[in-house]
């Protein structure tokens, strides 16, 4: 269970927080709110009852909180109780931290409110407890040494946590001292270390808070077991000697996956006509309406209707239920049923286990053969025998150099999977690593032509060919890579030579980067989302000064390669392209005595010749000829065909006079085919029942030209969809 959090804000909202200091050209407060707005929609994030905040004002120009009646307890305002925060509390909190008219309002004292609000909500109970105070330091303060010795034996007692991020604070680790510093603030500054000193909090300037924002904030995750059983060496039920031990099994890497969206109805108030465009979800995903004002939702939910065939049906359809549904196997064109009572033939019966069946030295095993994300395997960690074994057995593996290879399964009746289990030995820990590996079905193996020769026909193996590199091209290649090296181009706090992109400090750009636009957007529903993070862009591009140095090792490698730059593929009309004319001037076509004019389509031949009447096309009619041609030998296909024999090279028919007629800008033409052949299908005049070239058809995705494809289409994208419809 994930830890309980309490968390207070106080805010300092004074006069004097709207001034504009050092260069920036927010005002101090709106500078202080980006903090404060960073970590609220953090823990906004989270989605758990366990995080809770609540936001004080200081030196606002009422009074709003329990102790209002003291003097010293004035200008100071509750904004936010303490309670797990929504989308409407963050509009609330947005209306409600304004700049002030004053600067009235004791800082001692409103950390003492935020003290009594933990505490009231806390009790005795086991919470994180952390009070963060952000302030200019410019307000007047109440430094008794009593009342200071007093909160701070209270913020010890209970445990809490004091955090002072102030504007324009002086700051020796970070770097910073601002020059001219009002004597009050300087002593404001003093009296605020010394407190955060006496109860040992942290106190920084907001300059490096805000900095620190862009350092993506991982996420704790709490382990989950996958396998919890024996790990056993031979079988126990038959062997006396068989090893039992007993092993937990946990995810040692896992993908983590951005948040996801949801989709919700925007609802228009008649009243008002505002529409809202968030939600709050629930539990199966439907969105759920709080009664919040301007949260007017409508949930949505997804539903799913089964038809079939049925001639005597409205519409030739009819629906069914879904219990009403069987489950089939498709059989070569067929499906066969298997009966929910006879399912069971389907399945392996298996049992929970983890069972070594052999091992392998590490010199044998290829890194290409691990499938999956890697877990980790320990012993019981309340059983000292399990652990005095399993110790044993990884010690063993280790000094061995050899891989365990065990089938696992997590629970009953789930499909075995094979693991590799790799000895890890660290300082303070040992453990089994494991990653799955293949069934021999899973293996793709592909032949491929070798890169450093060419074998011909014969089986010579020639060694210098024109697509070979040859020496210098090899050798400028190496240098190039060498010069790009990235293994020790970064530099260390001292500034020697480190790893330029370690593992620490590269995040997922994705993930930060929704997480940070949607917690922008939830403060600031119109102003534009701000530019990603420096440190998700980082390593986009390899580094300017390493590029810069290794520029004259690209230039020889570009010369050893024979870099060209390739002129863009011009579509056009190929039919009015100009023809090459050989050197002689000689009239080929007429010296060969050929007369392109009585060239048909053969069907023995139909794409090489249907190529060739179009290259020697003049006129979209000549084109358009070609075209039909083709489009009745293809309809001849299909309807002769016996079964599905003639399929394949039909649709491969279909597949070249759509792309010539794309290329050609002429998609009018396979638009006409397709819609004729489509009449034709439906009305059985290609052999009778043709539905399942059909459905090959649809699968190859040879439909209409749409006006995406081709901007001369008489079809557009709707008319593309609709075209699949069967009816």
């Amino acid at each position: 269970m994930a830890e309980k959090e309490s968390t207070v804000y106080i805010v300092d909202v004074g006069a004097s927080m709207g001034s504009v200091h050092n260069g920036r050209e927010i005002s101090d407060l709106d500078f202080a709110m980006t903090y404060i707005w960073d970590k609220i929609t953090s823990t906004a994030a989270l989605d758990r009852k366990t995080a809770t905040l609540g936001v004080i004002g200081l030196r606002t120009d009422g009074t709003a909180n329990e102790l209002e009646h003291e003097e010293s307890f004035e200008h100071i305002s509750v904004l936010q109780e303490i309670s797990n925060i929504l989308l409407p509390d963050l509009k609330q909190l947005r209306s409600s931290i304004v700049l002030s008219n004053t600067d009235k309002g004791d800082a001692i004292s409103a950390i003492v409110i935020a003290i009594q609000m933990i505490t009231k909500y806390c009790k005795k109970l086991k919470y994180k407890r952390k009070i963060v105070l952000v302030t200019d330091g410019q307000g007047p303060l109440d430094a008794d040494p009593d009342s200071v010795t007093e909160i701070t034996n209270k913020i010890k007692q209970d445990n809490m946590e004091l955090v002072i991020v102030g504007v324009d604070f002086d700051d020796a680790e970070f770097g910073f001292k601002e020059e001219d510093k009002d004597p009050q603030k300087a002593k404001n500054e003093q009296t605020f270390a010394e407190l955060v000193e006496s109860c040992d909090g942290i106190i920084g300037t907001l300059q490096q808070a805000v900095e620190e924002l862009g350092m993506p904030r991982l996420k704790t995750t709490r382990p989950v077991h996958s396998y919890k059983g024996w790990l056993t060496l031979g079988n126990p039920e038959e062997y006396d000697s068989a090893a039992c031990i007993d092993v937990e099994r946990y995810p040692r890497t896992m993908v983590r996956r951005p948040m996801g969206a949801s989709r919700f109805v925007q609802r228009q108030d008649p009243a008002n006509g505002s529409t809202q465009s968030t939600g709050t979800l629930v539990n199966d995903g439907d969105l759920a309406m709080p009664d919040t004002e301007g949260n007017d939702l409508a949930g949505v939910k997804n539903s799913r209707t089964y038809q079939v065939l049925d001639e005597g049906a409205p519409g030739g359809k009819r629906n069914v239920d879904r219990d009403d549904l069987a489950k089939g196997y498709e059989y070569g064109r067929t499906a066969v049923h298997i009966s929910e009572s006879d399912e069971n033939v389907t399945k392996l019966e298996t049992k929970t286990s983890l069972d070594i069946i052999g091992f392998i030295p590490w010199a044998n095993y290829d890194r290409f053969m691990s499938m999956t994300v890697s877990s980790i395997l320990i012993a019981q960690r309340t059983n000292s025998k399990a652990i005095m074994a399993f110790s044993s057995l990884i010690h063993a593996l280790f000094e061995l150099e050899t891989y365990a290879v065990a089938r696992l399964v997590t629970k009953d009746d789930k499909p075995p999977v094979i693991v590799l289990l790799a000895p890890s030995i660290e300082v303070d820990y040992e453990c089994l690593l494991d990653v799955q590996i293949p069934f021999n079905e899973d293996v793709r193996s592909y032949k491929f032509p070798p890169l450093d020769r060419v074998v011909t026909v014969s089986g010579k193996v020639i060694k210098e060919h024109r697509n070979l590199p040859n020496d210098a091209l090899t050798s400028a290649m190496s240098k190039y890579v060498d010069q790009m090296d990235l293994s020790s181009f970064g530099r260390d706090d001292d500034g020697n030579p480190s790893e330029y992109m370690p593992m620490s400090e590269t995040f997922s750009p994705v993930l930060h980067r929704i997480d940070q636009a949607v917690r922008w957007r939830a403060v600031h529903p119109t102003e534009p989302i701000p530019p990603p993070y420096e440190i998700l862009v980082r390593y986009s591009n390899p580094p300017e000064d390493l590029v810069n140095q290794s520029k004259k090792r690209l230039e020889k490698l570009i010369a050893a390669a024979d870099v060209k730059k390739v002129p863009p593929k011009v579509q056009g009309r190929r039919r009015n392209r100009n023809e090459v004319k050989p050197l002689s001037g000689l009239n080929v076509e007429a010296l060969l005595g050929s007369d392109q004019k009585k060239a048909k389509v053969s069907v023995q031949n139909a794409i090489p010749d249907f190529r060739r009447l179009l290259d020697s096309a003049e006129s979209i009619e000549a084109l358009q000829d070609a075209a039909q041609q083709l489009g009745k030998i293809i309809e001849g296909r299909i309807k002769d065909s016996f079964g599905d024999i003639a399929y394949e090279r039909a649709l491969q028919e279909i597949k070249i006079l759509r792309e010539e007629m794309i290329e050609m800008e002429e998609p009018v033409v396979f638009n006409n085919f397709a819609r004729h052949l489509k009449r034709k299908l439906l009305a059985e005049e290609l052999g009778g029942n043709r539905k399942d070239f059909w459905w090959e058809f649809r699968k190859s995705k040879l439909g209409l030209i749409d006006s995406k494809a081709a901007a001369t289409s008489d079809a557009t994208e709707e008319d593309a969809r609709s075209f699949w419809s069967f009816t």
